[in-house]
């Protein structure tokens, strides 16, 4: 039996003979709605995931009939149900539930928000999250995404990964100029990946959204193998970075710490 299957009539690389391609597109429909495109037309959907406008909307139909997203007769937008593709991964993670409490007293103790993420890809996903005050423009919910480079736990998770994996992330990623802070050179973000390796933290000012500092650090299984970052977001106009380093790093590492004994004593 061929081990693939042929190419598909839009242009697909082969794929192993048991893909669904119907899947993988459906997917991307809905893949194609973000924080900056909340609602599309039938033309931007089938033009974001390269689509025919034909195969487009018969996958929007179905995706409307199942209660996964809305139409108004002109544009399209995600319903609520949506959430339920994550929530089966999400509700599974016994670490968000084991950190919660020791953010939530982090939060408390330092009055600034603590996050966790673990990393996707080229992106950071928040598992959990604790806020204090809005000092970001994006509202954060749990499975907010945000590109890896310009955060401080996706630069703690990024170093945590082998080499190999690190290089074939700064040759493929798209290091996206969010803020004129942002690190998008590889070579410079290579050092950074270098330097949180080697001090075991990350702090990041302003790449991410102009006006907020971040700090972060791994949280780790009994092996030592990196599970999640969590950090602390603070302020630019009420911080210096070295006040959140000397400030911060300390009781957020303490943080980090309890979690991980919790989580050796936690079954399973």
């Amino acid at each position: 039996m061929d081990a693939t299957a042929p190419p598909d009539d839009e242009g697909g690389s082969e794929r192993p003979a048991a893909f669904v391609q119907s899947l993988e597109r459906g997917l991307a429909v809905i893949r194609a709605f973000d924080a900056e495109h909340t609602q599309l037309t039938l033309s931007e959907v089938a033009r974001q995931t390269g689509l025919t406008r034909a195969a487009a909307r018969r996958f929007l139909l179905t995706l409307v009939e199942l209660g996964y997203v809305r139409f108004d007769g002109r544009l399209f937008a995600l319903r609520p149900r949506v959430l339920e593709l994550g929530y089966a991964y999400l509700s599974g993670l016994s670490l968000p539930e084991v950190a919660r409490p020791h953010m939530e007293q982090l939060a408390a103790d330092v009055h600034e928000s603590c996050s966790l993420s673990v990393l996707d890809g080229e992106e950071i996903v928040y598992v959990a999250r604790v806020p204090t005050k809005r000092i970001m423009t994006v509202a954060i919910n749990l499975g907010t995404r945000f590109p890896a480079h310009a955060t401080s736990m996706g630069r703690v998770l990024l170093a945590s990964r082998p080499e190999p994996e690190r290089e074939r992330y700064l040759q493929t990623a798209q290091l996206a100029a969010l803020t004129p802070f942002t690190v998008t050179d590889p070579d410079r973000l290579r050092r950074a990946l270098d330097e949180t390796l080697a001090q075991d933290w990350a702090l990041v000012d302003q790449e991410l959204e102009e006006g907020l500092r971040s700090i972060a650090v791994p949280v780790r299984d009994g092996d030592g193998a990196v599970l999640a970052a969590m950090n602390i977001s603070a302020s630019a106009r009420h911080s210096t970075p070295e006040a959140v380093r000397d400030e911060l790093l300390p009781p957020l590492r303490a943080a980090a710490r309890e979690i991980e004994l919790d989580l050796r004593r936690s079954p399973g």
